[in-house]
């Protein structure tokens, strides 16, 4: 799927081949996903390994990469130094940022070539979307507005926290969902002021806020949203944070395009909640990037000084949170666009009481 960026990559680099084995890269290069296997691209050659359990399928799904078996006992190292001695390789890159020490070690001693870090190369592929990825990033957000609407029914005083995560989770596997793209957040009353709190056995009482983060995967690709909502009530003050929240990831969004930096668009929200007096209470960035992976480039937050790039993907996800108290959260995922950006979210953000 991505061979051509790939090999126009190399012609840029300082060296002759790649070398991917981290599961999310290999799947950005062939569009296959497997728990075992080594891509290996050269000017002359694109060749996926991969072992038995996948190898049929692997030839069914992957068109731009020659799929072959690595069969028993043999290494993934030894059939790369195969391709290395056909194409004549002198040096090889390889990903630094997903192998360990060791692991980077390991390869870099058992490659007939000389082995160069990869850096950021491929992330900073990843970072712009095409719009086939926008495409299943969309459609892994209706699935998880889908879900978000029926589950409505089911928060209700005297259900747990547990309870309604598990709902979340069968609902978007239900409606289409490959995976979570992490383990639903679902935290209430007091346990919402944890940004990233885990479900528990606590029952929903009258007058919680509910604040629910989740997503899911299809095709690979993830999607991000939370709402916070309540129960039975709201005292005056939980709906003032409420909109404090929105207005905040409002004028994020309002300033989010392409060419700013991620730190601009942060402050942006950041303002509007220390106007209102709680801004030590918003303690985390305003949002990241999202495609293979939950958490990717680019990032908005106080210390991204890297321009948002057009096509990237980004959450908008400010909040407050007063321990003890409750919290708020509200997250959309937005499409970066020269003049502005595109929400790909349809969720509706007012407050509702159930």
């Amino acid at each position: 799927m991505k061979r051509k960026q790939l090999q126009e990559l190399l012609l840029e680099a300082p060296y002759d081949a790649l070398v991917l084995t981290s599961e999310v890269n290999r799947r950005y290069a062939t569009g296959f996903h497997s728990s075992a296997g080594v891509v290996y691209l050269s000017a002359e050659q694109a060749v996926f390994y991969t072992d038995f359990r996948y190898v049929e399928a692997a030839r069914a799904a992957v068109t731009d990469f020659e799929v072959r078996e690595i069969g028993v006992g043999r290494s993934y190292t030894a059939a790369v130094n195969e391709l290395i001695a056909q194409d004549g390789v002198r040096t090889v890159a390889l990903e630094d940022e997903t192998l360990t020490h060791a692991e980077y070690t390991r390869w870099a001693t058992a490659l007939h070539a000389t082995a160069k870090r990869l850096e950021d190369s491929i992330a900073r592929l990843r970072v712009t979307k095409e719009d086939d990825e926008v495409e299943k990033i969309v459609a892994a957000q209706r699935i998880a507005e889908q879900a978000l609407e029926e589950v409505m029914n089911d928060i209700r005083v005297g259900v747990t926290e547990k309870e309604i995560a598990a709902r979340l989770t069968y609902l978007m596997l239900h409606y289409g969902a490959e995976n979570m793209s992490f383990d639903p957040i679902v935290v209430s009353g007091a346990n919402s002021s944890k940004p990233h709190g885990v479900p528990t056995d606590k029952t929903i009482a009258a007058g919680d806020f509910v604040t629910m983060d989740f997503g899911c995967i299809v095709d690979g690709y993830c999607s991000d949203m939370t709402r916070t909502v309540a129960v039975g009530h709201v005292t005056e003050e939980m709906q003032r944070v409420y909109d404090i929240v929105l207005d905040a990831q409002l004028a994020g969004i309002a300033c989010c395009k392409a060419g700013i930096s991620g730190r601009e668009v942060d402050g942006a929200a950041r303002r509007v909640i220390e106007a209102a007096g709680y801004g030590d209470a918003f303690g985390h960035g305003f949002g990241h990037g999202v495609g293979l992976e939950i958490h990717e480039a680019p990032t908005a937050s106080s210390r991204s000084d890297a321009l948002l790039p057009a096509g990237s993907i980004l959450t908008a996800e400010p909040g407050i949170y007063l321990p003890g108290k409750f919290g708020v959260r509200t997250e959309d995922m937005l499409y970066v666009i020269e003049d502005g950006c595109i929400n790909l979210t349809e969720a509706p953000k007012t407050l509702r009481i159930l």
